[in-house]
């Protein structure tokens, strides 16, 4: 049973990815140097929560592999609670990014029966709710079989007791997007919280505008709805009502972890403000306003060093202000 969290703690539930990334500098004609660095949309929002200070624990299924170890290492460094993880024998996923001009990252999976996606009921229901405020969620842990439906009955149960956050981070590499619209609605209706990117949108309701498709998805039970626009800030709809933020300037290395880190500074925000561990019943729209404010500049200064590499709250700043940002080490 996991140990009890501090008021205002996190636990984030879903995968670890070896993101490996070519390496000019020491590849050649008849030789691909890749460098490998510990990822996963949802452990990078779990380090994203640790590194700002909220309590943060991590629910993760780790491989005996190389990587494995790897996954444990820097979450642990980020001050990440492991309590309830485990540990499996099948391999870890690892996905290799091709990044372009402008930093945007693609990838290629390698992932069938990853230890990833091999949750039992058994091993959720162990986990233990340990009194956290919100279970943050999704990616390919919530889509992949089998163990997303027990991901979901899993939410269905703790939700009495916690905020429910969802991020469906659409992967149509590994996962056909048709998968993700079926899930999606169970998703809303389990929700309290959905954060998604333009790109994600586009995927799941082709040439729907932000605006209908936060209805779409309030309609379906979500709450707070908030949907992030790269470079043209975030649009947050709260039950209907919306609010937009810009996206602080800075020098783009890379996007890697960016709209994880978004998540992370939203949660952090929200926990801070008071408001997660319910229905979200007294949020108001300058609050999210706030929340999402603080979550751009943490994206921005993700954005601003190589790899999904999250500021501390120091390099953020507890108050929003200033037209940019100056990279964090």
């Amino acid at each position: 049973m996991a140990r009890a969290q501090a008021p205002g703690s996190v636990t984030v539930l879903g995968e670890c990815v070896a993101d490996a990334f070519t390496d000019p500098a020491r590849s050649s004609s008849d030789e691909l140097a890749l460098r490998a660095l510990p990822g996963g949309g949802p452990a990078n929002t779990a380090v994203a929560l640790a590194r700002l200070g909220t309590p943060t624990r991590f629910l993760g299924r780790f491989s005996t592999d190389v990587f494995g170890a790897l996954f444990r290492a820097r979450l642990s460094e980020a001050g990440v609670d492991l309590t309830g993880s485990v540990t499996a024998s099948e391999p870890s996923t690892l996905a290799v990014a091709d990044l372009d001009e402008t930093g945007q990252a693609t990838y290629t999976f390698y992932a069938d029966s990853a230890a990833d996606w091999q949750w039992t009921d058994e091993e959720l229901a162990t986990s233990g709710w340990a009194g956290e405020a919100c279970l943050h969620t999704g990616s390919l842990a919530l889509i992949r079989q089998p163990g997303g439906t027990r991901i979901e009955d899993h939410l269905a149960r703790v939700r009495e007791h916690v905020t429910v956050s969802v991020d469906p981070n659409v992967r149509p590499l590994l996962v056909p997007p048709a998968a993700y619209r079926e899930r999606l609605p169970r998703w809303c209706a389990l929700a309290d919280i959905l954060r998604l990117s333009e790109e994600d949108l586009t995927l799941l309701l082709p040439g729907v505008d932000p605006v209908e498709a936060c209805d779409t998805w309030h309609a379906a039970g979500a709450r707070l709805v908030v949907i992030t626009l790269g470079e043209r800030g975030a649009l947050a709809s709260l039950n209907g009502h919306r609010v937009t933020v810009p996206t602080p300037a800075v020098s783009v290395v890379d996007t890697v972890g960016a709209g994880d880190s978004f998540t992370a500074g939203l949660l952090h925000r929200l926990a801070a403000l008071g408001h997660l561990g319910g229905r979200l019943d007294a949020l108001s729209a300058e609050d999210v306003t706030d929340a999402c404010s603080f979550a751009a500049r943490v994206a921005a200064l993700t954005c601003s060093v190589p790899g999904a590499n999250p500021p501390a709250a120091d390099a953020v700043g507890l108050e929003a202000g200033g037209d940019g940002l100056q990279p964090h080490a």
